[in-house]
């Protein structure tokens, strides 16, 4: 089967054609595009998919808030395209531009199946003791309150290929995968399932980011809005846009931050310090929650290429008998999974390419064969 793979996200637009015979992407291609102040639908690609000489079989989209209702992938009828509205509101870069997609490949591609794989899905079973925050109940029962968790395509995708890896059922693992970017997130992954993330209910919470903070005192949220009479709107301007790496020392993109950091750049050191002191927090707390380890997952732009973030990462963590291999992990990151650990690590340390176009189709593939 032949799908067509559309990845939205709040600035780029990214579609591929993979083939789910030989699960591979026949073509790839990254085009700028935003919905906000657009009045120009998005640059789709023709019917045909010029270049590759046949037909697609169906379309898939990356949906990243499904809200409460989906566990796994959807045909995308009315009733699909009100719930990715209604949790628009929680993740509204996103779900805006999944949205303009959607309404115009359905026009563009008449006939296909359109099926929408939610970010969220994979996280959707967390047990709730990690579902539940400690707030009042009503909240939950009346607005949904919970820990949703995303970049959920890209931590099940490496969990498979970690399984693979290492040649052990995916029922047997323990698994910690960080999925490293401008945006991040922990997982703790038992048996193939996500038991834990550090994203919640927005992907504002867990750890620090290009331009969001990540967890912090929501006390203290509260006394500088009063102190500075900032709105709502404003107050996740700066939770969402000028906290993070951006906060910390003016850059969002961490390979600048790095860059710095080599020059002596004290504020980019700290920021550094700070990123991946929180990353090696939620590995020693993942890892008192799966009870232990098998294999620590990195992945992500920055996961996969930024070996000082690695190495950083786990420093000190040898108690919990994770030790990578300064050499392995200077090495370039290519197109496979390859493990950085040293030889007495007791704890597989892996780098794993997040393919979050092959993990789409597969799972549209399996979804229409059901049908």
């Amino acid at each position: 089967m032949l799908i067509l793979v559309f990845n939205s996200g709040s600035s780029t637009l990214k579609y591929s054609v993979v083939d789910t015979d030989s699960h591979r992407s026949l073509r790839q291609r990254v085009l700028e595009w935003s919905v906000a102040g657009s009045a120009n639908p998005p640059p789709l690609p023709e019917p045909d998919i010029a270049g590759i000489g046949m037909p697609v079989d169906a379309v898939a989209h990356r949906v990243v808030h499904g809200g409460p209702g989906f566990d796994g992938p959807a045909e995308l009828t009315t009733a699909t395209i009100r719930a990715i509205e209604s949790a628009a509101t929680l993740a509204p870069l996103h779900n805006d531009s999944a949205l303009a997609v959607i309404r115009h490949a359905a026009e563009r591609y008449p006939g296909l199946p359109q099926v929408a794989v939610f970010d969220t899905a994979f996280h959707q079973e967390l047990p709730e003791h990690a579902s539940h925050y400690a707030v009042p109940e009503h909240w939950y029962r009346q607005h949904g309150l919970r820990r949703y968790g995303f970049h959920g395509i890209s931590h099940a995708s490496v969990a498979r290929q970690a399984a693979t890896f290492l040649q052990r059922p995916a029922q047997e693992l323990r698994l910690i995968t960080l999925h490293l970017g401008n945006g991040a997130s922990a997982c703790a992954i038992a048996g193939g399932r996500s038991i834990d993330t550090s994203m919640g209910m927005t992907p504002l919470e867990g750890l620090v980011m290009g331009s969001r903070g990540g967890d912090l005192d929501i006390g203290a949220v509260l006394y500088v809005a009063r102190r500075e009479g900032l709105s709502l709107d404003q107050l996740e301007q700066v939770l969402a846009r000028d906290s993070g790496l951006t906060g910390l020392c003016g850059d969002s993109d961490l390979r600048a931050v790095l860059e710095r950091c080599n020059r002596g750049d004290s504020r980019a050191q700290l920021a550094m310090s700070i990123y991946c002191y929180r990353i090696r927090k939620y590995i020693g707390a993942y890892f008192a929650a799966l009870g232990g380890l098998d294999a620590l997952v990195f992945t992500g732009g920055v996961g996969e290429n930024a070996a000082a973030v690695r190495a950083a990462a786990c420093e000190g963590l040898g108690a919990l008998g994770i030790t990578i291999d300064c050499q392995q992990n200077g090495l370039p990151s290519g197109d496979q999974p390859r493990a950085i650990q040293a030889q007495e690590s007791a704890v597989a340390v892996l780098v794993i390419p997040s393919r979050e176009d092959l993990e789409i189709a597969r799972q549209t593939n399996e979804f229409l064969s059901q049908q």
